[in-house]
């Protein structure tokens, strides 16, 4: 057996993340469906391993101990984009098209424990496929892995991972058709294929976003830190008050606190593309360490299931995404461009909502409304509402 510590295991990580960079550039179908390289390069090396078990028993030991601390600083960065001053420029659009996604998300574990259950399946599993890894992502889907563990759902983290992958390929597929569908009825209609009043609300977004910009990368990482650590007593209080929560909800509940108390009174430079983008460094390696540790060979006997079950998600989601987010959202070219980006993260993740609107104001114009309030919903506050809802059902169907 090979062991790595914990210093060689991040090297690894290292060379997963390179190792799936070059695959996404260089094969057309990851590039188009924004698969995430962490995760392409995490099954790559999941795969070999797996090989190297089964054909010549031989194993390999990771030191996976910066995995929770990464899980903690990505979620922390989420609790960063709460922003109530961002919330208030989206206005009602924003209220309705979250209470929308939340819908969704419980729909989907509805749908999913149903579906399970009449495959014979624990309602949990369905869960696991629903709202989980669908809306949540391959993010959450591994962090609550462990819970479901416990809750009787043998090999989780692969399931979750899977489950996560093909959301993620369902968002970029069937996000594009849906939109041209949608714009295709306004044509018909001849209604104006542009948005409205662009330059207000791009205006007010581009100031929130960049009143920092003398924001140093040393503050934004302290912030982190500071609230992953005051986190942890909020979570602690919340553990003394017998709720189980995942362990990231006291960082991201802290996160939100200070943003919105820095927002108003001004305590630091904080930039949130910076945030963002140490967060999303977070998520990278997170996303690594757990998916080239995964034991692949658990999915053998659940394969169809977790097909059967996405494919269910598929028509619920597009459903919900032609007809209500497209009525409810004002049933014009922000609307249409909306839906699309609601499926693409309601199925995968924000990547997937971005790309499905980007190639849609590309070809027509821009959508800011739509720029604004799907980013907004789906970087923090639909993860934040996911999490509870997925609690309940871990509560309700164990």
């Amino acid at each position: 057996m090979l062991t790595f510590d914990a210093i060689a295991t991040l090297g690894v990580a290292t060379l997963v993340l390179i190792i799936g960079y070059y695959l996404q550039q260089h094969i057309s179908f990851l590039r188009r469906y924004n698969l995430p390289t962490p995760v392409i390069g995490g099954l790559v090396i999941a795969l070999l391993l797996l090989l190297g078990q089964q054909l010549f028993d031989y194993r390999v030991k990771f030191d996976n101990s910066a995995r929770t601390p990464l899980m903690l600083a990505f979620f922390t960065s989420l609790g960063f984009a709460a922003s109530l001053r961002l919330l208030k420029i989206g206005g009602r659009f924003v209220l309705i098209f979250l209470a929308l996604s939340i819908i969704a998300a419980i729909l989907q574990n509805v749908v999913g424990a149903t579906a399970a259950h009449l495959m014979g399946l624990p309602a949990l599993f369905g869960v696991l496929c629903g709202s989980v890894t669908l809306t949540g992502g391959p993010a959450t889907g591994l962090a609550f892995a462990p819970q479901f563990e416990q809750a009787g759902i043998a090999g989780a983290e692969a399931i979750a991972v899977a489950a996560a992958m093909c959301g993620i390929i369902m968002g970029g597929v069937f996000g594009g058709p849906i939109g041209t569908w949608l714009l295709t009825r306004l044509q018909r209609d001849g209604k104006a294929m542009s948005a409205s009043s662009p330059t207000s609300v791009l205006d007010k977004l581009h100031h929130s976003l960049n009143s920092h910009s003398d924001t140093h990368l040393l503050s934004c990482f302290g912030l982190i830190i500071m609230a992953m650590w005051l986190g942890s007593w909020v979570s602690a209080g919340f553990i003394a008050l017998g709720l189980t929560l995942p362990a990231y909800i006291g960082a991201m509940i802290v996160a939100a606190i200070l943003r919105n108390l820095n927002d108003y009174y001004r305590i630091a430079p904080v930039n949130p593309e910076t945030v963002d983008t140490i967060g999303s460094v977070a998520l990278a390696y997170f996303l690594a360490l757990s998916l080239m540790t995964l034991e692949l060979a658990k999915l053998s006997t659940v394969a169809i299931p977790i097909l059967v079950l996405i494919s269910i998600q598929v028509v619920l989601i597009a459903t919900i995404s032609a007809v209500f987010v497209f009525r409810y959202m004002g049933k014009d070219y922000e609307a249409a461009v909306t839906a699309t980006g609601f499926y693409g993260f309601m199925m995968g993740t924000t990547a997937n909502a971005m790309a499905n609107m980007e190639a849609f104001v590309r070809r027509y114009s821009p959508a800011p409304r739509a720029y604004l309030v799907v980013p907004i919903v789906g970087a923090f506050f639909i993860d934040f509402a996911n999490t509870f809802i997925v609690q309940l059902c871990l509560v309700w169907l164990r």
